[in-house]
């Protein structure tokens, strides 16, 4: 059985709205952004319903002839709606926009909008946690506190982006030698084209190496000091590399 977890009051009423009216043969659709929970929250609350994507129109006609409770996912991505009767059924879409609002009122009783996920900030610090123990699990790390304040979270595609994001952090906390290295030769047998391959790449190398040294003794005389090289050296390699 799906969970759904939230601190937001406007997903609190969705909620309350939908155990009051469940039992009762009324549609409803909900509305938001992509990657925001709208087909766990469904799942959720009708989890013996049968679930549909609106992209295949023949098989949502199919299902309403013999089924009274569906899940319709991508609602908008319906060929035609017009087409479709909800009579005496318990229909639950969710759409990520609305394409047709006449035929969404005609069809749907209820009409919810959801917010985004950046308006949740207490759904975003769970399910951050959430994501870094499933991260660590799937990705067989050691089972560590990680401090979700130093990770860049994501929020552009909502839940999406957040899981990326901290995937991705966590596997660059945890990359060696040589994996940087394996993954390095990979780039170079790919990109490898035509001549003077050697000053086209070497900023891979030299870019990242100049702005994490910025960034740590935050003086170009202490980062030449460092590299080992002469400042105006390092001040043309940063013009170079367009570092600001």
């Amino acid at each position: 059985m799906e969970t759904f977890f939230t601190t937001s009051d406007k997903i609190h009423q969705i909620i309350k709205s939908f155990h009051l009216t469940k039992t009762l043969f009324v549609s409803s659709v909900i509305i938001g952004d992509a990657h925001i929970g709208k087909k766990t929250l469904a799942r959720y609350l009708f989890p013996d319903a049968i679930m549909v994507s609106g992209g295949n129109q023949h098989k949502v006609e199919s299902l309403l002839e013999k089924d009274e409770e569906i899940i319709i996912s991508d609602f908008e991505k319906l060929t035609n709606p017009q087409a479709l009767d909800f009579t005496n059924k318990r229909i639950i879409a969710t759409a990520n926009y609305v394409t047709n609002p006449s035929v969404v009122d005609r069809l749907f009783a209820f009409i919810y909008t959801m917010p985004s996920l950046e308006e949740r900030p207490e759904d975003i610090t769970f399910l951050s946690k959430k994501f870094v123990k499933e991260a660590q699990s799937l990705l067989m790390l050691k089972d560590k506190h990680i401090d979700i304040d130093k990770i860049a979270l994501n929020l552009t595609h909502n839940n999406q982006s957040l899981r990326q994001s901290i995937y991705t952090y966590l596997i660059k906390q945890n990359i060696s030698i040589d994996d940087i290295i394996q993954m390095l030769f990979e780039y170079f047998y790919t990109h490898y084209d035509g001549k003077d391959n050697y000053r086209k790449h070497i900023q891979i190398f030299e870019k990242p190496l100049i702005e994490a040294g910025l960034k740590k003794y935050g003086s170009q005389l202490k980062l030449s000091h460092a590299l080992g090289i002469n400042r105006n050296t390092l001040r043309k390699k940063i013009h170079e590399h367009r570092i600001y």
